[in-house]
């Protein structure tokens, strides 16, 4: 993710000039936008999966979980294929496996057919963020109007926050809710293929194919700042990472809301701010970026916690909100650091160790819910869950407070 994305910018030491028109654009947008749109799309069907396969909320957060592991494997085996073989058929490749995946979960008739759907959904995810993003820079130039890193930021997480809304939609108008939300993804899936198989290539280096495991690396130079932006960050991360997985259990089972649509806006909202905080983040100051970020992640972790004692909406909606700003505070604070302080030889490494770190803190903490979940009830353990991000931010920013009064 990180190599493809820094590596445009820093090759050569060179500006790029634009490479494609109007259209090639909008038809790498497109890809990235309904490529993520795949991985959020069961969201609000995975109630309806549990009363067609009869599984337990502790396999709905496994069924989520891996497909973060998909997305941290994905990343750390390829992580460089697009600057090796070139922006094209990497794009080609996550829409593809886009669409086998809505294919697999059309026809699913089994929880390890729907494992395996969640896997290749995470490499398709791992692909396209970096291909998607380099080729969005080498097609605009550096002197667009339109940024690159905002139109891949929009079709990043605008695609996480649309693809549960849509499949939510259409899962309560539609006739058949387990099926409809897949055809529409699998033909939209097929019409991003198309899109980036029609325009040419955009880059012009390319080193050859090899396969390697990408080497993590914290950079020596930035590594405590690093470390906080990855732990508030990741804290926020393992928020995303349950309100996905569990929101339709608590809206069904506690709040008594069969609605599909009502859990696809809970996480629409989460990740939406998501997008936003990271584009607030350009507006404050360094020094007081992180800090606001771990105070929003404690007072999400509040709401949330109020909204599992209280059983009521309110403070869920207004928790998904206000994590999700303070997660895209830390994510774009963490990122900022890595490509201005950090030597750009590592860049890339650093990026993808950072996005590997933020998705097994997706993964992991849902796998622990569905473990309380199922030793207790679900309201314990969200209460539970909600203190320990809130002990995690709070331990971030005292970290920070005490930095700062050495620094003083």
């Amino acid at each position: 993710m990180g190599n493809s994305t820094v590596r445009a910018v820093d090759r050569a030491g060179a500006p790029e000039r634009a490479r494609g028109g109007g259209l090639a654009v909008f038809s790498v947008a497109f890809a990235f936008w309904i490529t993520m749109a795949g991985t959020t799309a069961p969201t609000p069907l995975y109630p309806l999966y549990g009363e067609e396969f009869g599984f337990t909320p502790f396999t709905v957060t496994v069924v989520f979980a891996v497909y973060a592991l998909g997305v941290v494997l994905g990343l750390l085996v390829f992580g460089r294929l697009s600057d090796q073989v070139g922006r094209r058929p990497v794009l080609v490749a996550a829409t593809l496996l886009s669409v086998v995946a809505a294919v697999v979960f059309l026809l699913t008739q089994s929880v390890a057919a729907m494992l395996v759907a969640r896997v290749v959904s995470g490499f398709s995810a791992a692909l396209v963020t970096g291909a998607a993003t380099a080729s969005l820079t080498e097609r605009l130039g550096q002197h667009s109007r339109i940024k690159p890193a905002t139109l891949a930021l929009f079709a990043n997480m605008g695609g996480l926050a649309c693809g549960t809304l849509i499949a939510g939609i259409l899962a309560d108008l539609a006739p058949s809710p387990l099926r409809t939300p897949w055809v529409v993804m699998l033909v939209l899936a097929a019409i991003g293929t198309l899109g980036v198989l029609v325009n040419g290539e955009s880059s012009a280096h390319r080193s050859g194919f090899s396969l390697q495991v990408q080497p993590l690396h914290v950079p020596a130079e930035i590594r405590s700042d690093f470390l906080r932006s990855a732990m508030a960050a990741g804290a926020g991360f393992a928020v995303l990472g349950v309100l996905t997985a569990v929101t339709g259990l608590f809206l069904g089972t506690v709040l008594h809301e069969s609605s599909h649509t009502l859990t696809g806006l809970v996480v629409f909202i989460a990740f939406a701010c998501t997008a936003l905080g990271q584009l607030l983040v350009r507006t404050l100051k360094p020094a007081t970026a992180l800090p606001a970020s771990c105070l929003g992640l404690i007072v999400a972790s509040g709401l949330i916690a109020a909204a599992m004692a209280t059983s009521t909406l309110g403070p869920l909606l207004v928790g998904a909100a206000v994590n999700g700003l303070a997660t895209g505070i830390a994510v774009g604070h963490g990122i900022g650091g890595i490509t201005t302080r950090s030597a750009p030889q590592h860049r890339g490494a650093s990026v993808s160790t950072f996005f590997a770190i933020l998705y097994s803190m997706l993964a992991v903490p849902a796998i622990g819910v569905g473990v309380l979940i199922r030793e207790t009830s679900l309201r314990p353990a969200g209460e539970t869950f909600s203190a320990v991000v809130a002990a995690l931010s709070l331990g971030v920013l005292l970290s920070l407070v005490r930095t700062g009064r050495k620094a003083a």
